[in-house]
């Protein structure tokens, strides 16, 4: 992915509308949910992680998935993977994050996934979905005031 580097500027140079046009123009859209989720089998919208913003072509952006807790209520008989997606509304996948539990216990741990790149310029809309591959434990992502699960759009400069 080709980056378009600003120039350096030197004292009496003019900033120019193309050069301001190169930075990142920061958050586009947030999503955050504080209600826990049930995981399933099944890739399902986690409660609360859908944003929509308008991209820009030919520019890149950061979209980050954050789920604070996410685990087992109880002991597991063998591995358990949890994982969490971005896609977009018609479910293709753009990232992942994967948290596998052990044998023979409970377990929690924060999933994050990452994905940078670029969208087609208009209406965009990310999905944030998870699933378990066993129901066994009771597996759960489990969210608070203080610990929200997010989705985060950033504009990160152009492409």
């Amino acid at each position: 992915m080709a980056i378009t580097v600003n120039d350096n500027f030197l004292a009496g140079q003019v900033l120019t509308a193309q050069e301001c046009n190169q930075f990142p123009r920061g958050v586009m859209a947030l999503a955050s949910s504080t209600t826990n989720y049930t995981l399933t089998t099944s890739a399902v919208i986690s409660t609360g992680m859908t944003v929509t913003f308008t991209a820009v072509a030919s520019r890149n952006y950061r979209v980050t998935y954050y789920e604070p807790q996410a685990g087992t209520t109880s002991v597991l008989g063998g591995f358990t993977n949890l994982q969490i997606r971005l896609t977009n509304a018609a479910g293709t996948q753009y990232q992942s994050g994967l948290l596998q539990t052990p044998v023979a216990t409970a377990v929690n741990g924060t999933i994050t996934c990452v994905y940078v790149g670029t969208f087609t310029a208009g209406s965009v809309t990310i999905v944030g979905c998870s699933l378990t591959s066993s129901t066994t434990g009771a597996p759960v992502l489990t969210r608070s005031a203080t610990a929200p699960a997010q989705i985060t759009v950033e504009d990160i400069g152009t492409a």
